[in-house]
């Protein structure tokens, strides 16, 4: 039965909802913070996890369209304040939106084109090549910092909204995330989502079909590019401060450990993982600055011993054997 990842889900998305409210009320500004960070970074696994638990994609360069969404915010706030390209300069968190929502997506057409038109490891290396390429193109411009990045002055602005309270802020990106997870379980319960998991089940049956599974699959790599640049909105307005360190490979991997430890093809897979990943790098980074190799075994193990990640873990069959269901199935 799945009672138990149920009630883990309602209790966790409780927490999540409850925990900052009452550190807000106690002062323990600290935590809100470690709370948005990983609520955002949840919602960059959310979009990757439409690809790679759900269509079989395993992307190593969301890290780009994160970072395309995070300079979306930074450079048109840096025109703003200093002048120039008076035609980009807003301080509008709509503005931000649009152009960092539509470039993450545009990148992802154009390199999807690309990019689908391979398989296996040559996907893997080809995304990770496209996302280093947008890296290296950071680094040249001089003017928006190159590689020492760029402050961020103003948060953007909406109407009644104040993203310079910590709790506003961390309101807005948990309701994003409640919005993308909802998105995510629409996409994969359509028909549109029931070819992606077929196609990752067995592409060659549905191409005998009929069905076009490349457009498809262009399709959910454009939707989940722009759910990661949506999410590098907000992070950069959490962050405020941009580099193209967001965009190195090596993001794009910790994003594919929180999919993986939290359980590919589960939709609340992505949360779980993004809990263990900021709570292990924070308590584990106090002991040593080498804390990625703990936390490389924990995944090891965690792929080799436990089926579908966390949420595998927290799955019971009938016979009360953990994770014994289908990860794959959507309506889980």
């Amino acid at each position: 039965m799945h009672q138990v990842r149920g009630i883990a889900t309602f209790v966790i998305m409780a927490l999540l909802a409850t925990a900052p409210v009452l550190a807000y009320l106690g002062g323990a500004i600290f935590w809100i913070d470690i709370a948005t960070r990983l609520v955002i970074l949840a919602i960059a696994a959310v979009s990757l996890n439409l690809l790679l638990g759900f269509a079989g994609l395993a992307s190593f360069g969301h890290a780009a369209f994160l970072g395309i969404g995070a300079y979306a915010v930074g450079i048109p706030v840096y025109h703003e304040t200093y002048g120039g390209l008076d035609w980009l300069a807003s301080y509008s968190g709509w503005v931000h939106l649009a152009v960092g929502v539509g470039g993450a997506a545009l990148f992802a057409l154009v390199t999807g084109a690309v990019s689908l038109r391979t398989k296996g490891v040559h996907f893997i290396m080809i995304t990770m090549a496209f996302s280093q390429m947008m890296y290296y193109a950071l680094v040249s411009l001089q003017d928006y910092g190159a590689d020492d990045g760029l402050s961020i002055d103003l948060r953007s602005e909406f109407t009644g909204l104040n993203l310079d309270d910590p709790l506003t802020l961390y309101a807005v990106c948990y309701g994003s995330l409640l919005l993308v997870i909802f998105l995510s379980w629409r996409i994969v319960n359509s028909r549109f989502g029931q070819v992606l998991v077929a196609a990752k089940s067995n592409e060659e049956r549905v191409r005998a079909l009929g069905i076009n599974t490349y457009r498809y699959q262009l399709v959910a790599y454009v939707i989940s590019g722009a759910i990661c640049g949506f999410a590098g909105v907000l992070m950069a307005n959490y962050t405020v401060f941009i580099s193209p360190s967001m965009l190195e490979w090596s993001r794009s991997g910790e994003l594919i450990f929180m999919v993986v430890l939290g359980g590919a093809a589960f939709l609340f897979g992505p949360v779980f993982g993004a809990i263990v990943f900021i709570l292990l790098e924070f308590y584990l980074s106090r002991f040593t600055i080498y804390w990625h190799l703990p936390f490389g075994l924990l995944l090891i193990a965690s792929v080799l011993f436990i089926k579908g990640g966390l949420s595998g873990l927290l799955t019971f069959s009938r016979a009360g054997t953990p994770g014994a269901s289908v990860a794959g199935n959507p309506k889980e």
